[in-house]
This record gives C-alpha cells, structure tokens and sequence, in this order.
C-alpha cells in the first residue's frame, strides 16, 4: 500500500488535478478518494486488456 503523500500525489501524477489543487485546499480527502480509485480501476482494466491481447496472439 502507498504511503500517505503517495496517496495523495497519485491524482497529481496521473493527470486528474494540478499539485496546487493539494495545496489550496480545493479538493477534499473524498476527491482524492475517488480519483485514486479511479487510477486503480483504469490499471486493472489495462492488465486484463493487455493479457486478452497476448492470448489472443
């Protein structure tokens, strides 16, 4: 599991908000909740697409 500024950076890394956004406090715990939930889902689906692709070679 990442630690807490890992956590809380991955939204940043990932594109969905700019670093300011951690600092100025225009996003809550829950935002940063659900993007990081998003960033697992999006991984997830690319591992299995690329494992269907490789079976299907």
């Amino acid at each position: 599991m990442p630690d807490d500024e890992d956590y809380l950076r991955r939204p940043v890394q990932a594109g969905f908000i700019p670093y300011t956004a951690l600092k100025d406090g225009s996003i809550d715990l829950a935002d940063i909740a659900r993007m990081n939930d998003w960033i697992d889902i999006k991984a997830d689906n690319d591992a299995r697409i690329a494992r269907w692709e490789r079976e299907q070679e």
